[in-house]
């Protein structure tokens, strides 16, 4: 018998509203994937942050601390504007989390509340240290996604009311904006419905670094789940419990971002 008990909890430090899960066994993964076969795997309890880290939480911990983040020293971070052929991106000198599309489309007035984006993997470990938090493993992120499910989506086996639970690109390409759910790019953390735990933006609004390796990774390779607000039905389509992508631990996009967990 597969158990999923869960709990909801309290803040920790950064104001991170965390939800608990029990120890025990959890079906994971799909029928047929290499890098993500059916199994069951046992866990012990841990607690998972109810939302995406925010702009503004970033931004306390770079006060804080004074901590540069990749994009800003590296100048590297790669930016979406519509028009784009499919899976083209663009390089911008400019972008970093303060600018996360880039300074010529705008500040973060007003997005205090949107997910922090153009984060490397390194700099969520370091804000994940100076929190005293630390990223989901690959195992533990699907867990808490699935909330006890086995289906490719925690609301049934049809992506169809995708829309109700995630920030996604419904175009049927790129290039052509798209923002017919209110929102082109990124969206406020807990806009959209939760999943059975309580957990808002599983799917969509940003890829989620988690901690861990697949077979056959390199040396700089990390992993992030969940899609994003520019993964679409025909491009990209990562927004299930299944899938799980692949960046460098240096690479930067502004649809890239985390959320944190704490052991118990």
């Amino acid at each position: 018998m597969i158990l999923f008990v869960f709990t909801a909890l309290l803040s920790l430090p950064a104001d991170h509203e965390l939800v608990e899960v029990k120890a025990g066994k959890y079906v994971l993964g799909k029928v047929g994937r290499v890098a993500n076969y059916r199994r069951t795997v046992t866990l012990k309890a841990f607690q998972i942050a109810k939302f995406e880290t925010t702009n503004a939480q970033f931004e306390a911990f770079v006060t804080a601390t004074g901590y540069v983040t990749d994009a800003e020293r590296r100048k590297d971070a790669m930016v979406f504007e519509p028009g784009l052929k499919e899976f083209r991106w663009i390089s911008d000198s400019t972008a970093c989390w303060r600018f996360p599309n880039g300074k010529t489309r705008g500040d973060l007035t007003g997005k205090e509340s949107h997910p922090v984006t153009c984060i490397s993997f390194q700099d969520a470990l370091a804000y994940c240290k100076w929190a005293g938090v630390r990223l989901p493993t690959l195992d533990e992120w699907e867990a808490a996604c699935r909330a006890g499910t086995k289906t490719d989506w925690f609301f049934g086996g049809d992506s169809k009311p995708i829309g109700q639970y995630a920030n996604i690109w419904h175009g049927r390409d790129h290039l052509k904006a798209d923002a017919s759910d209110g929102f082109m790019y990124t969206s406020p953390v807990g806009h959209f419905k939760p999943n059975p735990l309580g957990l808002y933006d599983m799917y969509g609004n940003l890829f989620e670094f988690c901690s861990g390796k697949l077979p056959g990774d390199n040396p700089t390779a990390v992993h992030a789940r969940g899609g994003s607000w520019w993964c679409s039905k025909n491009s990209c389509n990562f927004f299930t419990s299944v899938d799980i992508g692949k960046v460098d631990r240096r690479a930067s996009f502004s649809n890239q971002g985390f959320r944190v967990a704490k052991s118990t």
